[in-house]
């Protein structure tokens, strides 16, 4: 016993609760062979590396594939998982520039036979609720209105709806009176407007940085104008409305819209409110006229193609829009901001090519200060919401139309 308890150190008394005999054990010296395997002994059996990476991989990829919407999961089927969201974000900005410069040169064509620009912002408009009534009645209701909306959510899509009807019928002047690549440049201005209607309006503040990068917008556009040579004052004032009402659009979208609706059928709303504007406008404004121009540019281009014309202008006017808003809800808002910037690049240029318009150095010069200026500001502002706290994710339904 002495012996016993001299090698193990514990005490050996009558009265005394006993040791466990594994506790005993583990206090006795063994040898290191011992040791090795009963630490190997200890060790659960492993699955080996090989078998368990498939399954971890296939879950991941499950997981992927849970957060695609359909078009993204149709697509995945071809470019996998990882890279189906980009392909089909890339796909929607590239039909979106793809619609909007065979708008605008569609447009454009059609004001040199055709100088009607409250009637052919009408027939965009016309025809874009045509579709989506249509659209709606074969039962894609998703691609349309989606549902019947309250009184309360038609009122709150009006005010911007109708600064969307009249800014579009002010562009759409400026298209008919002055060069394309004019029109654009001067609605590059339109950030400015938006920072003004925002601290008038929803008392929001813009950081001095923020408004130092309007200045070479406001120059660009001050250069290229004055070296513009189909430079008129219809031209210039009525895009520089279109930028005001616009503005107010963007604003009025902020502080009237909730999350009830998705783009998709916001838009469509908009459309719809936008004909109930468009059209008494147009025939009291060109009514008593209309009937002559169409006979004058029937005789000039045939009947055909005019109403072929009207008809295409009207579905890519909608179909960009419809575009348009896929994207910004698949984009943040600043990579949407460069995305416009991007395409009035794309605009500006295809329509110098096809109408072989002549560009002088200084409004060449002031079109590049001024595009150059909306891409500081879209940077500029999101260095700027950055350093923000983040604010509450924008509602679905309070997403404004493209600008035209």
């Amino acid at each position: 016993m002495a012996t016993l308890t001299s090698r193990v150190g514990v005490p050996v008394a009558v009265g005394r609760r006993p040791v466990a005999p594994v506790a005993l054990l583990g206090s006795l010296p063994i040898r290191s062979s011992q040791a090795l395997g009963s630490r190997l002994s200890a060790i659960k059996p492993v699955v080996p590396l090989r078998s368990r990476q498939p399954v971890a991989v296939k879950a991941q990829a499950a997981d992927a594939a849970k957060e695609l919407d359909p078009l993204e999961t149709a697509v995945s089927k071809v470019v996998g998982v990882k890279l189906a969201p980009t392909v089909v974000t890339l796909t929607f900005i590239a039909i979106w520039y793809a619609l909007n410069i065979g708008f605008n040169l569609l447009n454009k064509t059609i004001f040199k036979y055709f100088p009607f620009p409250y009637t052919v912002s009408t027939i965009h408009v016309l025809v874009g609720l045509v579709y989506c009534v249509l659209v709606y009645a074969i039962g894609l209701k998703g691609w349309s209105f989606g549902r019947p909306v309250t009184k309360q959510e038609f009122k709150n899509i009006f005010g911007p709806a109708a600064m969307h009807a009249v800014g579009h019928v002010a562009a759409n002047i400026s298209f008919a009176a002055v060069a394309i690549s004019l029109t654009h440049t001067v609605k590059t201005l339109e950030p400015a407007f938006n920072v003004v209607l925002s601290q008038l309006i929803l008392g929001e503040s813009t950081p001095v940085p923020v408004l130092l990068s309007l200045v070479p917008i406001m120059f660009g556009v001050a250069l290229a104008s004055a070296g513009e040579l189909s430079f008129n004052w219809t031209g210039f004032l009525t895009a520089m409305a279109s930028n005001l009402t616009f503005g107010f659009r963007a604003v009025w979208s902020k502080k009237a819209m909730t999350k009830t609706l998705d783009g998709t059928a916001v838009y469509a709303y908009t459309t719809l409110i936008s004909v109930l504007i468009c059209l008494p406008w147009a025939l009291i404004a060109e009514g008593s006229t209309l009937m002559e121009g169409c006979k004058a540019a029937i005789a000039k281009v045939g009947t055909t193609r005019f109403y072929t014309d009207l008809f295409m202008v009207g579905m890519l006017y909608h179909l960009y829009n419809q575009f348009a808003f896929n994207t910004l809800e698949r984009v943040s808002p600043v990579s949407h901001g460069v995305c416009n910037v991007v395409k009035r690049v794309a605009i500006i240029g295809s329509s110098v090519v096809f109408f072989n318009q002549v560009l002088t150095t200084q409004a060449l010069v002031g079109t590049v200060i001024a595009l150059a200026g909306t891409w500081l500001y879209t940077d500029m502002s999101s260095k700027h919401k950055s350093h923000k706290k983040s604010p509450p994710p924008a509602p679905s339904g309070g997403a404004a139309p493209a600008a035209a």
